[in-house]
């Protein structure tokens, strides 16, 4: 049996084969993707076709590990309004702040969400669109993250000759707890959206994707091979590693990321620890920066006005 994973990370996307049995690797490839902050997620796409090509068409199952926090958000027939705004990209920082006010402080995002969010958290990116896109904003009616639409796509759903008939459909979008625990509107605790919190950030309610079960077979591509929930790419980082309890990882990629696997779930008010889920049922707090290994040394991190970097 083949599996292949895949790793649409910020800088490119990555394929890899293995036999199931024995995790040897049968196959590899590379695709980059644009720099920036933004990103048409077609792109996303091309690349992994790209990557992909001869390997993916081989594996029994697939499995999606991308970047947390990106916006992607679709019309009611399942197009791409706009390009989706990365974690990197910190121009929702001034609403980040007025969100963490107008939801009871940091405290309570901390209690509801498990993480106070910095304006990489999808949540601000859907208020900066209400306040500087209300057009795209009045027409988005289903939000997804990177993970979600490439999964998506892998089902076929929505086909390149046909024209899409949205998230509806007869293919459902699906995420993971992983990856829903890095938007701001996901309860880690309770593993539960809180829409009303999407909502109000938008100014509308839009739709989510199913969350999946670990380890849960949510669909297939059209050549047969399953296709996993997926998992945001720290997540992914963690299952892979076989993390266990007490053990501590550090990554240094774009960004630099500090996690643990955690029996409980975390909530720390004062926004240093993002209390986010991992990809097994249980949790993954972790600390961040922005920038990391792509930062020269003359180069100063971005800083928020409460704390060091991203949450994830």
């Amino acid at each position: 049996m083949l599996v292949a994973g895949v790793d649409s990370s910020t800088q490119s996307t990555k394929v890899l084969l293995c036999q199931a049995e024995d995790g040897a690797v049968v196959g590899q490839a590379t695709a980059p993707h644009p720099d920036g902050t933004e990103c048409d997620p077609e792109l996303w796409w091309q690349a992994l076709s790209e990557a992909g090509r001869g390997l993916l068409d081989r594996a029994d199952a697939i499995g999606v590990a991308a970047q947390q926090h990106g916006m992607v958000v679709l019309d009611q027939a399942g197009r791409v309004i706009r390009s989706a705004l990365l974690w990197n990209d910190m121009r929702s920082a001034p609403q980040a702040a007025r969100l963490i006010a107008e939801l009871g402080g940091p405290a309570e995002w901390a209690r509801r969400t498990g993480s106070v969010p910095s304006a990489s958290f999808t949540v601000t990116k859907l208020r900066w669109l209400a306040e500087h896109e209300p057009a795209a904003a009045e027409r988005t009616a289903h939000v997804l993250l990177p993970h979600d639409w490439l999964t998506w796509r892998l089902t076929g759903w929505p086909s390149d000759a046909a024209e899409p008939a949205g998230p509806a459909g007869p293919v459902e979008p699906v995420t993971d707890r992983g990856d829903a625990s890095g938007t701001g509107y996901f309860s880690p605790a309770e593993n539960r959206w809180l829409p009303e919190i999407a909502a109000t950030a938008l100014g509308h309610p839009a739709g989510l994707p199913r969350l999946a079960a670990p380890a849960e077979i949510v669909a297939r591509t059209p050549g047969g091979a399953a296709l996993s929930a997926g998992t945001g790419d720290n997540m992914g980082a963690a299952l892979g590693l076989g993390v266990g309890l007490g053990e501590v990882v550090v990554s240094i990629g774009t960004s630099g990321t500090a996690y643990a696997v955690a029996a409980e779930p975390a909530a720390d008010e004062s926004g240093l620890v993002a209390g986010f889920a991992d990809a097994t049922g249980r949790f993954l707090p972790l600390v961040a920066t922005v920038n990391a290994a792509p930062t020269p040394p003359a180069c100063r991190v971005w800083r928020s006005p409460r704390r060091p970097g991203r949450a994830a």
